[in-house]
């Protein structure tokens, strides 16, 4: 009567009010051991009523994962791979239990991801497309798990699943192509680290490409963010060597392509996307150095014009990796009048903190790698000094330290162009204030006389610096807890009585 009993169970459960009497009653430990059975319906019709009892509540749910339940339904999945029943019951009690940390752990320990790639194949319908996706993105924010995920080739079938709906206008499809495309991003970005799986990406994109030529498949909205997402994944991980393949198969224009498009078409997420690409890739310095001869940072300030904070964010950061220790790429955007009178009316003008803060960053960054003189003149003429004299006094340590380096950099190269920016902005009380102030970080006080020491090099700033009385703080912090800051408070203090 074990099958007819729970079968009855499996029906009663479906009531809301009948789950507590099943629970007092002990049902769920007497099913569990039915999971053993080799007999499909008994398998069927226990791991419902277990799955109903259980449903929405968390502690049973646990006590389940405590008591071996997930082995048991990998092995369901395992030994009935054809049963769509037994499949459906299982796959549902594992998108019950995948967001606990317990179960994660317990699936770790058995093939769960080579019976979800076979699902993956397998599946016909979107609905159970659905449930798979459900359960393997859940797994996939478990460290263990989305390497196993990534070995057992969860990445390429999805990738074969998107080029199959590519160009499809149902509405099913498209739910289908955003949660792959998710997917495929949770699994390949983040801090998947392992040299083996280095390879898979760049495998997807090759292939991507070589079936694209002479077709029109790149037009397809779906075909392209399938390509964009998996491209930062790999960039992530790769070596400089495979950067340079992807310039080889003219990946970067294709990407570029693709973003000049949709600009024009207003689509903010391949925007985006396109940028984390551009930005991933643009991390290596041999990247930088082919980036600019390949002419990116031109093309892509055609985003200048957009008026979406996220995508102004993105275009921002990647610019600024660009030029990040890239005297050549520091001096071309310094140049550029339109880009600066953007970046200066984003700097203050910005409802986004995002895109201002970036906006700062990204005129700090130009500042510190350039070595020209042109470029100091082009951002006082564009009126961002004093946005960087602002940034000084940042909540943000980094932001500050960015700004007084950049500053102190601007000084070397000319002083004289900066001369009045710096009074009428009051830099020499602002460094003095961050001086005094005991909340100060070291390298900030650090920073802050470096800065000083040029300054010291004008005449009308050095009169300000003496008037303002800033030896005092510096004799005190030759005393200072920290040895660096003691040893830069000595040295300014000697330039300041010009003994050195």
């Amino acid at each position: 009567c074990a099958v007819k009993a729970a079968h009855v169970l499996s029906e009663i459960a479906k009531n809301e009010e009948m789950k507590i009497p099943c629970i007092e009653a002990d049902l769920v430990l007497t099913l569990i051991p039915l999971l053993e059975s080799t007999d499909q319906e008994m398998l069927l019709h226990a791991g419902r009523a277990i799955g109903r009892i259980c449903y929405d509540n968390r502690s049973l749910q646990e006590e389940l994962v405590k008591v071996g339940v997930i082995p048991s339904l990998v092995r369901i999945l395992t030994d009935y791979e054809e049963s769509e029943p037994l499949v459906h019951v299982a796959l549902l009690a594992l998108y019950n239990l995948a967001d606990l940390d317990s179960a994660k752990e317990a699936l770790s320990m058995t093939k769960v991801a080579e019976q979800l790639v076979k699902q993956l194949r397998r599946a016909e319908s979107h609905e159970r497309l659905e449930m798979v996706f459900e359960v393997l993105q859940a797994l996939a924010e478990n460290d263990a798990l989305k390497v196993q995920l990534v070995d057992a080739g969860v990445p390429e079938v999805l990738s074969e699943i998107l080029l199959r709906l590519q160009g499809s206008s149902q509405a099913e499809d498209t739910c289908i192509v955003k949660a792959a495309s998710d997917l495929i991003v949770s699994l390949l970005l983040g801090e998947l680290k392992v040299a083996k799986n280095n390879a898979k990406p760049i495998v997807l994109i090759s292939a991507r490409h070589e079936n694209s030529q002479g077709k029109d498949s790149l037009n397809s909205e779906f075909a392209s963010l399938c390509f964009l997402l998996l491209s930062p994944a790999w960039f992530c991980l790769s070596p400089d060597g495979n950067c340079l393949r992807l310039f080889q198969l003219g990946v970067i224009h294709q990407l570029l392509d693709l973003l000049e498009k949709h600009v024009r078409s207003g689509d903010t997420s391949v925007q985006q996307a396109a940028l984390s690409a551009l930005q991933s890739l643009a991390v290596p310095v041999v990247s930088k150095v082919q980036m600019l001869e390949e002419g990116v940072a031109e093309r892509i300030e055609a985003l200048l014009r957009s008026e979406s904070p996220p995508v102004q964010f993105k275009l921002l950061g990647t610019l600024r990796t660009l030029a990040d220790g890239q005297a050549d790429a520091a001096e071309l955007l310094g140049q550029d009048p339109l880009l600066l009178d953007r970046l200066v009316q984003w700097c203050s003008g910005s409802d986004h903190s995002g895109v201002c803060g970036e906006a700062n960053r990204l005129l700090a960054s130009i500042l510190h790698h350039n070595r020209s003189q042109e470029v100091v003149k082009a951002i006082q003429a564009a009126q961002g000094v004093k946005h960087l004299v602002s940034m000084t006094t940042s909540e943000h340590a980094a932001m500050q330290n960015e700004a007084l380096n950049a500053l102190a950099i601007a000084s070397a190269i000319d002083l004289e162009t900066l001369e009045e920016s710096f009074k009428e902005t009051q830099l020499v009380q602002s460094l003095h204030k961050l001086l005094r102030d005991d909340n100060t970080s070291p390298e900030v006080k650090y920073n802050s006389m470096g800065l000083l020491c040029r300054l010291l090099n004008s005449g009308d700033l050095r009169q300000e610096i003496e008037e303002d009385k800033i030896k005092d703080t510096l004799e005190q912090l030759c005393s200072h807890s920290n040895a660096d800051v003691v040893k830069e408070a000595t040295t300014t203090l000697q330039v300041l009585r010009g003994e050195t």
